[in-house]
């Protein structure tokens, strides 16, 4: 009878544990981001300057996490052209979108990757080094959606795994 109910313990800890990770990972740690309000939640580093300039942007719906700099996920809709765009903004190759949650239905990482890889969608440096050593992407379909998310770049990569930093790397900040 111990054997009976230390097995039905076991398998419900696993349950109640099993559903509280999955619940964490998709839903717990994510809050929606507040739109700042001067405009300037979607920007693109320009050409000239190699500095973020805010877009003409609408619909703006972003998530985030503190448990990861790379959680950010965001949508937007712009009517701004590809050719204004391309002639005014850094773009970026091999650009992949990361997984959102399922239940933020605008960020569909699998439809960006492919428009991207079929040359459908453009990819801009949004601001690099949003945070030491994570960039903030952005892509934009011929329909005018765009989408924001995160990446760590080279120089984060390196530090992030405690690997010596080539010198066209900032210095990291002090912990």
């Amino acid at each position: 009878m111990t054997g009976k109910i230390l097995g039905v313990f076991i398998v419900l800890s696993a349950l109640v544990g099993g559903t509280a990770l999955y619940w964490l990972q998709v839903y717990g740690f994510y809050e929606p981001v507040e739109v700042s309000g001067a405009n300037d939640d979607v920007q693109l580093t320009l050409l000239v300057t190699g500095e973020p300039e805010p877009i003409l942007y609408e619909n703006f719906k972003a998530i985030d996490a503190d448990s990861s700099p790379i959680r950010y996920r965001a949508c937007f809709t712009t009517n701004m052209s590809a050719a204004l765009l391309t002639e005014t903004y850094e773009m970026i190759e091999h650009a992949e979108p990361r997984n959102a949650p399922k239940w933020f239905d605008c960020f569909d990482a699998k439809e960006i990757g492919t428009a991207l890889e079929n040359d459908e969608a453009l990819a801009f440096m949004g601001t690099k080094d949003v945070m030491y050593g994570i960039d903030r992407l952005v892509a934009i379909l011929p329909d005018g959606r765009g989408f924001v998310w995160h990446e760590i770049n080279e120089c984060g990569e390196l530090a992030f795994d405690g690997k010596p930093l080539p010198a066209h790397c900032p210095p990291q900040p002090e912990r």
